[in-house]
């Protein structure tokens, strides 16, 4: 393998025309096999005598990154200077699949980087083999968002996906001494080549704490939400790229950080655990996809959680607003927030806690926009499966976000009493909040009524929700409720597993002549 020469000190992407000559953006086979080499050795830091399979790996997976990111920071540019409407959509879990195997496909370039990989002495399945499948979801759900991200971008429709940066991805499982036993995802061990972090685009996340009321300047009476811990958020950003198209999307991870890594009293003073006890909590939250929920501490981590990525991404969309536009009233025109599942209904409270603290709008104002703004996927027909929160819970970790939703509760059942005053018992059976021996939140039920569309994953599944789960909803606003089917990217499990299938079907499908 022999090594490029060094490249430019400088790199303008809207200049930067996608050329065969370029050893960042060029797609042939020679260019490929230089840029390949180039990568192994000023990025891995190696040469063949001493280069791992993994250190090809990489170095093969940045040469495709290069090639991504031209097409990736124009798609971007694009968004911004044409102030485009984005759909951005929040999910717990995004299996996204290794990522060289679909960009290569996704790419088209395939059997040119095979040959590539080849004329350097090397096979490019081995390599394949080298990339860590990040274990960030456990079944459909997480697929369905990875799915739809890609076909977001192969339809050239902009869009982010949003998440946690789990540094412990779903467990991986191997036999021990005749048992089967479950040990950490560690996907990162070796670095992550696909990502690019963004620290100048942190957010601020409060936990706990109380609130008081104030007036502001104009004398209108406001709440403000004091906490008693700060977590911060730094977005890893992921290129999406569509199929046969120069548009590359973004999935934006979050990782959590403490305000303050390190307390010098503490370590001062001898107290070594305690100077680094904020950094380990607060990285907690982003540890592990799922924890257990059997204790009252997983409960309250799956919440942080939940919380956690939620209110970032909301912070994003809004920053990324407000760049470029002068206020939030067109929120719903330029944004569309997909809810996938009740995980991230957390946002309906949020967004408007940061409408009303934050941006200061009046309620019908702020909840105008955000029921115009958001939209749910349900994907669970089983009652006692839909997500509720004990309501000490909250009052303890998101007391203001209690506030609000009793507040939206109290609005909702006070209409439904107007709408069906001969059904006595239709307000407790669509109460945000249920009682009992302890009160909980229903997340499904906050998701429902701060969206604009409610949709099941399948015709069979809608039509089920409206019939049973969510059955009063459907009486009570019907044009809410629509069907979204589910499915999988046939590139992914047809044309990169079984390109001799793939072939086939292409051949008898062709149109004659």
């Amino acid at each position: 393998m022999t090594l490029a020469a060094d490249r430019p000190s400088t790199f303008d992407p809207s200049a930067c025309p996608i050329t065969v000559e370029d050893d960042r953006t060029g797609l042939s086979v020679d260019t490929l096999k230089r840029a390949f080499a180039d990568n192994l050795f000023y990025i891995q830091g190696k040469y063949d005598a001493i280069a791992t399979p993994n250190d090809y790996y990489m170095a093969l997976a940045y040469t495709l990154r290069d090639r991504l990111l031209i097409r990736w920071l124009k798609t971007l540019k694009t968004y911004q200077e044409q102030n485009v409407k984005e759909v951005y959509y929040l999910s717990a879990e995004f299996l996204m699949g290794r990522h060289l195997g679909n960009s290569l496909i996704n790419l088209k370039v395939y059997d040119t980087v095979r040959q590539a990989v080849k004329e350097s002495g090397l096979d490019l399945d081995e390599l394949l083999e080298q990339e860590p499948d990040p274990g960030l979801g456990n079944g459909g759900l997480g697929r369905l968002a990875a799915c739809f991200l890609d076909a977001l971008a192969t339809l050239q429709i902009p869009a982010v996906g949003y998440g946690i940066r789990y540094e412990f991805g779903i467990f991986n499982q191997c036999i021990q001494d005749g048992n089967q036993v479950e040990i950490p995802d560690k996907w990162l061990k070796f670095g992550n080549p696909w990502e690019v972090c963004r620290p100048n685009e942190t957010v601020e996340v409060k936990f706990g704490g109380h609130t008081e009321v104030y007036n502001d300047d104009k004398g209108q009476p406001r709440t403000r939400w004091i906490p008693n811990r700060t977590v911060i958020g730094i977005p890893y950003d992921t290129p999406v790229p569509g199929y046969d198209t120069n548009t590359v999307n973004t999935l934006r991870l979050w990782k959590a950080e403490a305000g303050e890594d390190f307390n010098f009293q503490a370590f001062n003073s001898g107290d070594y655990d305690g100077a680094v006890a904020s950094k380990m909590r607060s990285e907690t939250i982003s540890k592990v996809l799922y924890p257990n929920d059997n204790t009252p501490q997983g409960r309250q981590l799956r919440l942080e959680q939940q919380f956690f990525f939620v209110s970032c991404s909301l912070q994003d969309i809004l920053r990324r607003h407000l760049s470029r536009n002068k206020a939030l009233e067109n929120l719903s025109d330029k944004a569309a927030v997909q809810l996938n599942d009740t995980h991230p209904a957390i946002g309906i409270a949020e967004l408007m806690r940061l409408l009303l603290d934050e941006h200061a709008l009046e309620w019908e104002r702020a909840w105008r926009i955000v029921q115009q703004t958001f939209a749910y996927t349900n994907h669970t027909l089983l009652p006692e499966a839909l997500e509720k929160w004990s309501v000490d819970l909250f009052a303890w970790l998101l007391p203001r976000h209690l506030e609000i939703i009793y507040e939206i509760n109290q609005r909702f059942l006070a209409d439904v009493r107007t709408w069906f005053a001969d059904d006595e018992d239709l307000p407790r059976r669509v109460s945000l909040i249920e009682e009992g021996h302890e009160k909980q939140v229903r997340m499904a039920h906050l998701a429902t009524v701060g969206s604009h569309a409610v949709n099941g994953v399948a015709a069979l599944h809608t039509e089920l929700l409206q019939k049973d789960v969510l059955r009063d909803f459907f009486h009570l606003f019907p044009n809410k409720f629509q069907n979204k089917t589910n499915g999988v990217t046939p590139r992914r499990w047809v044309l990169l597993s079984n390109p001799r299938l793939s072939e086939l079907i292409s051949e008898k499908l062709a149109p004659a002549g």
